[in-house]
């Protein structure tokens, strides 16, 4: 459901030292969506790596159901509550736990950034060419390739900066059985949560035409503290990355 009040704080070019790793995309993988069988029980009756985490296996992929599970609860860090759309209640925390924060929202979608054939002022009404965070090479992101999230620009309702969220930062973006995760890459109204790009949406199963796509609930993101992804363009880094913060999430919570 598309009701943003679109008006995204540019906080300037922010460029990142380019990896060795490819900017290339990376489609929606088995890392991301595949759920497990469960594991047999262990034969001399000691409880196993299943039994430590839940549904999650230390040598297995990380599952959607995992994750959430491990965010049921809320040690809320943000000050105040914020909306998922103008106009509806403030009722949406940002909640602490080890080494990530995280929230449930609605999913917006976010065309902004480069010029695409399916982001640009035709298609997408609140259509902005430039994003918070840029490329290596000082370009804006291009949202229709490129899985991000944005977060809220700074007020006193919550600094993502105080939380060690950062422009580049890496997070798990959860819906229904699907995990992609993202790159943190834009800022947008300070009162409001709950949005990502056009390729997020995309690989989560989620309608990402930015005119009348998204959805109204549902949604958990989980945004890893004091990550970066290099360069941040790279959809391969960040799947990268974000399995292994993902994974380390689950074993430390």
């Amino acid at each position: 459901m598309h009701h943003r009040s679109h008006i995204h704080a540019a906080l300037g070019a922010v460029l990142l030292t380019a990896a060795a790793l490819p900017a290339t995309a990376h489609p929606a993988s088995a890392l991301d969506t595949t759920r497990l069988p469960p594991p047999p029980a262990p034969r001399d009756g000691a409880a196993g790596p299943q039994a430590a985490a839940g549904s999650f296996r230390l040598d297995g992929p990380v599952t959607a159901d995992a994750l959430r599970a491990k965010v049921q609860g809320c040690a809320r860090v943000s000050k105040g509550l914020y909306r998922s759309d103008q106009g509806r209640s403030a009722d949406i925390p940002v909640c602490g736990k080890k080494g990530a924060v995280h929230w449930k929202a609605d999913l917006d979608i976010d065309c902004d950034g480069q010029v695409t054939a399916r982001c640009n002022k035709r298609t997408d009404p609140w259509f902005h060419g430039d994003t918070a965070f840029h490329q290596s090479n000082g370009e804006p992101l291009n949202a229709e390739k490129l899985p991000y999230i944005v977060v809220p620009a700074p007020s006193k309702v919550w600094d993502y900066r105080a939380a060690g969220v950062r422009g580049g930062g890496v997070a798990a973006v959860v819906y229904k059985d699907r995990v992609e995760y993202a790159v943190v890459g834009d800022t947008g109204p300070a009162a409001l949560v709950g949005e990502a790009s056009y390729a997020a949406a995309k690989s989560l199963g989620i309608d990402p035409d930015p005119a009348r796509g998204g959805v109204a609930s549902g949604v958990t993101y989980i945004l890893f503290k004091n990550s970066r992804v290099t360069p941040i363009e790279s959809r391969s880094a960040a799947v990268k990355l974000g399995g292994e913060l993902a994974r380390k999430f689950l074993q430390d919570n």
